[in-house]
């Protein structure tokens, strides 16, 4: 599952982990009946949310002979429990597990078949006060919403499909599966496997059958119902399939179309088949992650959805269609065994995302991935500092999907095959997934398959890495010797010492000479001879090693490193210090020579960070960013470009501006709006009134503080739409104050279709609050909502109840 898991996860369980077990050991669950097959027949009531069903679960003892099984039902009405055409004895025990006696003791590798006819109910769930989510979803069941269209999807993971069907819900177990779904006609439907069988039904509805013949782990079922429009690829005789509405048709194959050639690249770099019968991606509404690796059939959420415009720009779901196609090795082929494992799945599904990104744009592209992954990770502080990569004592599975399993796995897999090479490290994860294909894998089983294939012992890399905390930190001191003939760097770690190989590029003036050394201490120092003056010192300059370290250099030491450096990310280091030295006319320069790097990365670095304060004496950068901004073949570099210009506030961009304006780009436009709104407000809003929605929606965060700076009423619907999400994101007190004083004025309005709006918004931006951690704010913000109700006239009163409580609500959902 992609990152976003994190985030969205913990929205379900704020409030309800108080018989969350801190610091209890949570292994792999023991193992007393396997599954074997399952099939299911379900029906659905949709404008009730409910689900009839029918469940064939054929199992097997694991090892010793058995005479009862334990499966897990969440929420359900449990209707008729048999075995071998007889009534089975069974006990639902706190509506959570059913406990059926067998009619036999069976021995190991003896199958047996259990039907259960039931009735999920996943809202009945949710007012449980659960700490999973509800596993079935049905979207605007009741056809309410104009804006919305009936879907039904579900979501498996961690352990939320025993919602809808009967099963051994954990991640050790694996089955086959045929699940069979009855449908009002016009919906189409995508489960897991292939579509074996469609049959027309008297009533109106259809019945669809898919089978997966290749078994998986139950959080890995999936079933999707609604109106989509099916775009359709192949690979290697493959179906290659994207579920999107109507409207997105047009574009499903520029968000999603790589999708052959990502398939391709990995089955090639790891040397494993891809294994399954089918690769289909759905995007639904109100997901509640960011994607999910049902086999074969993967569903996102509707962030996945891009216009044209937002698509020359760049494709922001690329990494996670990269993500998820990986998963179908990592996760789905071989499962983690347990959720302490986690990283065993999402560690590899996030370093794909590097993998893809180095195959497709290159190393510096991929580099700066990187670099903001690992932001990710230590923007965590202590927090993260003290969490192992795999971790038994958690509170909540939910609490595993973080920036240790995710940034700090998929790193920790970088370092590795740097530390292995390319050969040994590819080779190591083939023989890892052959040996472990169909079945599940811990941490052990990955060093042991490396291990073998490259010859190296491996515990000291994953005792430190996989199975204990935190990263190095590394302070350096440099020591230039008597006539300066050599040079001494000591290395230094606090008190958390760390063992791994390291890389130290010393610059002369006749030359660069790369050292590698071993630090195994907490202190370490190194002499290397100089035969020319010494220039600069580079420690680790590939940027592999996850640290922090602290290198104190001199503005013409960090020149230097950015003239002569090769890599990405120790240029991109050496321009983060010249930037705050903007002043020294050497820094200057060397910022504008960084307007032409080769890594358009680089250059929107060097453009948001130019200081033309002084611009009449710094014509020569000026003449650069213009070019850039006219000429660059990047768009994103071109509308950067812009908004350094507007800086300029010069009405000689006028025309320049306006013609931006007609970009097919929208990140272009949306820089010309901001540079023309400091020209000429009135005018620029006029103009902004010509663009298509689709352009305006895409610059919401732009248009409603400009729409609030003025506060016409004419932009009140508009607002509606952004202001609270808006709002709940701000971190700056004045502009929440503004958003605050605007809702009243939007509450005290006689416009009911900018107050209805408040009810999706809040609903939204609320959860997105407290999946940041910020319920209590969230709460109070709610509580203030409610105090500004009161003060409005009894027209309006109403539609605001309603907005509160529905919000509040659907918060607690």
């Amino acid at each position: 599952m992609n990152i976003n898991k994190l985030i969205i996860t913990l929205a379900f369980c704020f409030s309800f982990l108080t018989n969350a077990q801190t610091n209890q050991y949570k292994g792999e669950r023991d193992k007393v009946n396997d599954l074997v097959h399952t099939k299911l027949d379900v029906k659905f009531d949709i404008p009730n949310s409910l689900l009839f069903g029918e469940a064939w679960i054929t199992l097997t003892p694991h090892f010793s002979p058995t005479s009862k099984v334990t499966l897990d039902a969440k929420g359900m009405l449990i209707h008729q429990v048999m075995i071998n055409g007889m009534k089975a004895p069974y006990n639902y025990f706190e509506n959570k597990e059913l406990i059926v006696e067998l009619d036999k003791t069976y021995q190991k590798e003896e199958k047996y078949t259990i039907y259960i006819k039931y009735t999920s109910q996943p809202e009945k769930v949710v007012k449980m006060g659960a700490s999973e989510a509800k596993g079935l979803y049905f979207i605007d069941p009741r056809d309410e919403d104009t804006e919305k269209p009936t879907q039904i999807w579900t979501e498996g993971e961690t352990e939320n499909n025993s919602v809808w069907f009967p099963t051994i819900d954990t991640p050790n177990q694996k089955s086959t599966q045929e699940i069979a779904m009855t449908v009002p006609k016009e919906f189409v439907t995508l489960s897991n496997g292939t579509l074996i069988n469609q049959k027309e039904n008297t009533d109106g509805t259809r019945t669809d059958i898919w089978k997966q013949e290749q078994k998986h782990a139950p959080y890995l079922f999936f079933m999707a119902v609604g109106e989509f429009s099916v775009v359709k690829d192949t690979w290697k005789g493959k179906p290659i399939e994207y579920y999107v509405e109507k409207k997105y048709e047009n574009v499903a194959r520029d968000i999603f179309g790589k999708t052959p050639r990502m398939l391709q690249f990995f089955e090639d770099l790891l040397g494993v088949e891809y294994p399954w019968d089918k690769y289909s991606q759905i995007v639904v509404r109100d997901y509640i992650s960011g994607a999910m690796e049902n086999t074969t059939a993967v569903s996102h959420s509707a962030s996945a959805y891009q216009d044209k415009g937002e698509l020359i720009d760049e494709n922001s779901w690329e990494s996670t269609i990269a993500h998820e196609v990986f998963h179908h090795w990592f996760g789905d082929l071989v499962t983690a065994e347990s959720w302490a494992n986690l990283t065993m799945n999402e560690a590899f599904a996030n370093y794909s995302e590097y993998l893809w990104f180095e195959h497709e744009y290159g190393k510096e592209y991929a580099d700066d991935y990187l670099m903001t992954a690992n932001k990710k990770y230590f923007k965590g502080g202590d927090k993260s500092e003290k969490k192992h990569l795999i971790r038994f004592n958690y509170d909540s599975p939910n609490d595993m999907f973080d920036a240790i399993t995710y940034e700090k796995g998929g790193a920790i897999l970088h370092m590795l095959r740097n530390y292995l090479g390319d050969a040994a490290f590819f080779a190591g994860l083939k023989k890892y997934l052959i040996d472990n294909k169909f079945g599940t894998a811990e941490a052990h089983q990955l060093r042991l398959a490396l291990e073998d294939v490259s010859g190296k012992d491996l515990n000291w890399f994953f005792n430190q890495w996989f199975f204990g905390k935190g990263h190095p930190k590394i302070k350096i001191r440099q020591v230039l010797g008597q006539f300066e003939q050599k040079v001494t760097i000591d290395i230094i770690q606090n008190e958390n010492v760390f063992e791994f190989p390291l890389t130290i590029d010393v610059y002369e003036q006749n030359g660069k000479a790369s050292h590698k050394v071993w630090i195994d201490g907490q202190r370490r120092s190194f002499e290397f001879p100089l035969s020319s003056k010494l220039k600069a010192v580079v420690v680790e300059p590939t940027g592999t090693l996850l640290s922090e370290i602290i290198h104190e250099k001199t503005l013409d030491e960090w020149i230097y490193q950015y003239d002569k450096a090769e890599n990405y990310l120790t240029r991109r280091n050496a321009l983060e210090y010249i930037s705050k030295d903007q002043d020294d006319a050497k820094a200057f320069k060397t910022m504008t020579k960084a307007l032409s790097d080769k890594s358009f990365k680089l250059r929107i670095f060097a453009l948001e960070n130019l200081d033309l304060k002084n611009k009449y004496s710094k014509g020569t950068a000026i003449k650069v960013v213009e070019n850039l901004a006219k000429n660059d073949k990047y768009t994103l570099v071109q509308a950067a470009a812009n908004i350094t210009l507007a800086k300029l506030v010069d009405p000689k961009y006028i025309n320049h501006f306006s013609k931006a304006m007609n970009s097919e780009s929208y990140k272009v436009v949306e820089s010309a709006v901001i540079a023309l709104y400091q020209l000429d407000k009135q005018n620029t809003l006029q103009k902004v009134d010509a663009l298509s929605e689709n352009v305006k929606e895409n610059m919401s965060e732009v248009l409603t503080g400009y729409y609030l700076e003025n506060r016409d009423d004419k932009y009140m619907t508009y607002i509606s739409k952004y202001l609270i999400r808006n709002l709940f994101f701000s971190r700056d007190a004045k502009t929440a104050n503004t958003y605050k004083s605007a809702f009243q004025w939007i509450a005290e309005s006689n416009n009911k279709e900018a107050i209805s709006n408040l009810v999706n918004s809040l609903t939204i931006a609320g959860k997105q609050y407290k999946k940041y951690g910020g319920d209590i704010a969230a709460t109070n913000f709610l509580r203030q909502m409610v105090d500004l109700q009161r003060k409005t006239d009894n027209t309006n009163k109403k539609e605001l109840e309603l907005v509160i409580r529905t919000g509040m609500a659907r918060l607690m959902e």
